[in-house]
């Protein structure tokens, strides 16, 4: 646990049942030793969290994150909650996820956001024109990216739009781009895992779909197969944890690494995929190490 970063901690408050809050993540997640926690809600940016928990707790060696999710609650694709996002605290931008187009759809994931109380219901986003080009409020929003050096993730975007969505956020400038559980809502291959991995976009796999929990859809085949389609030289997990009956985000990285443990994976390639991609998919200084075994080879 010691340096591990969790890039998709889902603590309260918020509209959705929640585990843990904010400040209860944080603590978890530094007295575990854990490096950096990044906060997500669907509906808010949550880097004022962030740099209150850096001010309350001073001298703590876990860096707490912040994000905005590009839903309707933010005005959807807008550059303005962008810029004041990344200003106050974030560090991680989400294309959309909740009012994805790709999301709504898929209308039987929906429990899975359910809100306490009914709210009214997503307009659905594209990013795309009906002719399959990006809208231009995209590009507005990927060059504030670019500015503040921010990182991208695709959200619940569907794999045909995030190829050009990330063509063009290089094109602009940004560095750093992630898909989130690429194989759930995403609907990413394993051919796409391995050419986006070839691209030099990182893959971040949700823990709670791999460990005992409410969540949990996969199994360890799955989870050797994409680490091997994506590489391990691109691949991470983060928790996507923070629900009411489910384990806590901690929990959920222990029990992970039991598991990588039990599959025979080496201590060096865990770190890498709980802690040292990461930190260089947010823009932390690296602390991955060259000696790392060659799990391709060895599936």
């Amino acid at each position: 646990m010691h340096g591990a970063i969790d890039l998709h901690c889902h603590s309260g408050p918020s509209t959705m049942p929640r585990l843990v809050d904010h400040q209860a993540a944080f603590e978890q997640a530094a007295a575990a030793g854990m490096r950096a926690i990044l906060f997500k809600d669907h509906y808010y940016p949550t880097g004022p969290f962030a740099e209150m928990l850096k001010e309350r707790f001073p001298g703590r060696a876990t860096e707490p994150i912040g994000s905005v999710v590009l839903n309707n609650a933010v005005g959807g694709l807008n550059p303005y909650a962008v810029e004041h996002a990344l200003k106050v605290g974030g560090r991680m931008v989400w294309m959309p996820t909740q009012s994805a187009a790709n999301h709504i759809r898929e209308g039987h994931r929906k429990v899975l956001l359910a809100t306490k109380t009914p709210m009214r219901k997503p307009t659905a986003i594209t990013i795309l024109t009906p002719h399959g080009e990006l809208l231009p409020e995209v590009g507005e929003v990927l060059d504030v990216v670019a500015q503040y050096d921010a990182t991208l993730s695709s959200g619940h975007l569907h794999i045909s739009e995030i190829w050009p969505l990330f063509d063009e956020a290089r094109r602009r400038g940004v560095k750093r781009l992630v898909v989130n559980h690429p194989t759930y809502t995403v609907g990413a291959s394993f051919a796409d895992l391995k050419e986006l991995a070839g691209q030099g976009v990182w893959l971040e796999h949700s823990i709670c779909m791999f460990v005992p929990g409410r969540f949990q859809c996969f199994g360890t085949a799955h989870l050797q197969d994409v680490l091997k389609a994506g590489t391990l030289a691109q691949s991470f997990f983060g928790s996507d944890l923070g629900q009411i009956n489910n384990p806590t985000p901690v929990e959920g990285f222990r029990e992970l690494i039991r598991l990588l443990l039990n599959l025979g994976f080496s201590q060096d390639e865990i770190r890498r995929l709980t802690g040292d991609n990461a930190a260089e998919a947010i823009g932390l200084a690296s602390n991955a190490r060259v000696a790392v075994q060659t799990f391709e080879q060895a599936v």
